[in-house]
């Protein structure tokens, strides 16, 4: 008997159910309803292979980029009596690749006999026009333009003992082409690594005046 009882309940309480599932259904139908507020368990966007294959939310926020500071002088460190002070290395030539892979060569070697290498830099190219006079007549013509690629490797604290091998050894591996120079470095070295500006130095002066 109880049984049965539960079941006749159970009928009971779905055909209420159901009756009040279908009077809301025809109520939201009747009244036109904004699709917003029926779909507001939606877990994606538009289908369900949205948003897969994002890793933005992953990676590390990036810092923002620092302005880099301008090159600015070192003090001049003076020779002592066993070592070296800062002196100059100049690489040049008109080959531009043959430059580059020999200041790198020399780098190295500094690098690898436990030479301290401040810096290695370019210098600004310099161009040459090549004039030519004509065999009949008094008028010159640009016939080439040769462009003097330069670079420095700068080296300080150098052992007195270790130049004549760093110079034999360099010497030896110069190619063709290829101009070496050993001077000491001055200020007058550092500022001829910026090229100048006519104009801005001629307007500046004439706001100084």
């Amino acid at each position: 008997m109880n049984t049965l009882l539960n079941k006749a309940l159970l009928l009971q309480n779905t055909r209420a159910l159901v009756c009040a599932a279908s009077s809301v259904q025809s109520q939201v139908l009747t009244t036109q309803m904004p699709l917003g507020l029926l779909l507001t368990n939606r877990q994606y966007r538009s289908m369900p292979t949205h948003g897969i294959g994002k890793y933005r939310h992953l990676l590390p926020k990036a810092l923002p980029k620092k302005k880099k500071d301008r090159v600015q002088a070192k003090q001049i460190k003076a020779a002592t009596a066993t070592e070296f002070g800062v002196f100059n290395v100049c690489v040049s030539g008109y080959d531009m690749t043959l430059v580059e892979h020999y200041s790198q060569y020399i780098h190295n070697l500094c690098n690898h006999l436990d030479i301290k290498a401040d810096e290695s830099y370019a210098l600004p190219t310099k161009s040459t026009e090549v004039m030519v006079m004509q065999e009949q007549g008094t008028k010159m013509y640009v016939d080439a333009v040769l462009k003097t690629h330069e670079r420095v490797v700068q080296i300080s604290e150098m052992k007195a003992t270790l130049l004549p091998i760093l110079m034999e050894v360099v010497l030896k591996n110069q190619p063709e082409g290829v101009q070496l120079c050993v001077k000491q470095h001055t200020e007058v070295d550092f500022q001829s690594r910026f090229k100048t500006r006519p104009e801005l130095e001629g307007l500046l002066a004439k706001i100084n005046n």
